[in-house]
């Protein structure tokens, strides 16, 4: 039990405890939530800590060295805190997850005994059963460059480097005809070349999607119409009128990153490793042979 303060370890030691269990949850947009086991709401580092949440935890299993921390924790799924509609939506994915034993006659007096993100969660009957992971789960992540001929940077990220806010790169517009959440449709889109938002991304900017976005499959232009065709479905209904932000797409190719973006010198790419075809070369009398003969 490392990290406890003098004054916790002894209220522990007494023998006589008044103990409870505190979660704060911060979801990738921003949105702070707190829960606790006991029956008050508790105040601590700026968080109100709501009780009749449902939500308790199973057995922490915690090692020392690389291992990763994990745990779970039950809950009620309601109106209030956790919504089942934005689990569906996504918006519980990775979240960052607190959890303290609290003193909650002195919360001064806590210790902080797990920290980590929210992995799989899964809902039946009106709860919801969450897998937290440890720190060290990040470590499970290949790590290093990838040795291919395509780019392997995002586009816009700190390794590509290139400004999506250039004009002429992203549009931001209200939706018009939406279907599934996956197909949108517009009556033009002036200044765009056909294609020129196929494998980018489409940003949800207000209504009851807003924050969520998905990747672009198609962008496809007639006589009549602009349509736009997502990989997969927003995971939260999109309704005419909210605003959309679209952003250009990148195939990843050196041609595309020279030609559309004029970011040749942040490719991420390997364009010259030789391909697969060699391994089938054999020494030749006559004809032409890739890379010369082998006699």
């Amino acid at each position: 039990m490392s990290g406890l303060s003098d004054a916790f370890r002894a209220h522990v030691q007494s023998g006589i405890t008044t103990l409870c269990r505190a979660w704060a949850l911060e979801r990738r947009d921003g949105t702070v939530l707190g829960f606790t086991d006991h029956d008050c709401v508790l105040g601590f580092d700026g968080l109100e800590f709501q009780p009749g949440s449902g939500l308790t935890a199973r057995a922490l299993s915690q090692a020392t060295g690389l291992s990763v921390d994990n745990t779970e924790a039950l809950g009620v799924l309601s109106d209030a805190a956790v919504r089942e509609e934005d689990i569906e939506a996504g918006r519980f994915d990775g979240a960052e997850i607190r959890c303290w034993l609290v003193n909650w006659q002195d919360v001064s007096m806590r210790w902080l005994q797990f920290r980590g993100s929210i992995g799989e969660i899964r809902r039946a009957g009106g709860a919801f059963e969450a897998e937290l992971r440890g720190l060290t789960e990040a470590l499970n992540q290949p790590q290093g460059r990838i040795y291919q001929k395509p780019c392997t940077a995002v586009l816009g990220d700190s390794a590509c480097r290139f400004d999506l806010d250039t004009p002429g790169y992203a549009v931001e517009l209200p939706a018009a005809g939406v279907e599934s959440n996956e197909v949108f449709r517009w009556a033009a889109l002036p200044g765009f070349e056909p294609g020129w938002f196929a494998d980018g991304r489409l940003t949800v900017l207000s209504g009851a999607a807003q924050g969520l976005w998905a990747p672009v499959k198609s962008d496809q232009s007639t006589a009549e119409e602009r349509r736009v065709t997502l990989w997969e479905p927003v995971r939260a209904t999109v309704a005419a009128g909210d605003l959309l932000r679209l952003e250009a797409g990148c195939d990843k190719r050196m041609e595309t990153c020279r030609l559309k973006f004029n970011n040749l010198l942040n490719f991420r790419g390997f364009p010259d490793i030789p391909g697969e075809d060699w391994v089938m070369a054999v020494p030749r009398q006559s004809g032409a042979n890739t890379g010369g003969s082998r006699r």
